[in-house]
């Protein structure tokens, strides 16, 4: 956890997911474009993994709705037992 969302700090974060889980080359990793997921050292951390990235269109807002719904829908069906 940090204060803030910096390119250290999801880099770190991705790297403990892949550590542990260990995902199958190929994966499709979903971002928006946000500039800690565009830096360099995120985007080498990917390839090397053989994660596939996948982000919205510059310019284009309406490209991450589906994604931020489908986690949300996720999410409430997840804990909705645990309520």
């Amino acid at each position: 956890m940090g204060e803030c969302m910096t390119k250290e700090l999801t880099g770190k974060a991705l790297f403990m997911a892949l550590r542990s889980q260990r995902p199958p080359a190929g994966l499709i990793h979903h971002t928006d474009r946000g500039s800690q997921y565009c830096a360099y050292d995120y985007r080498v951390i990917q390839e090397q993994s053989g994660l596939k990235t996948s982000m919205s269109r510059k310019g284009n807002c309406y490209d991450n709705a589906p994604m931020e719904s489908f986690w949300g829908t996720l999410k409430n069906e997840s804990l909705s037992h645990i309520v």
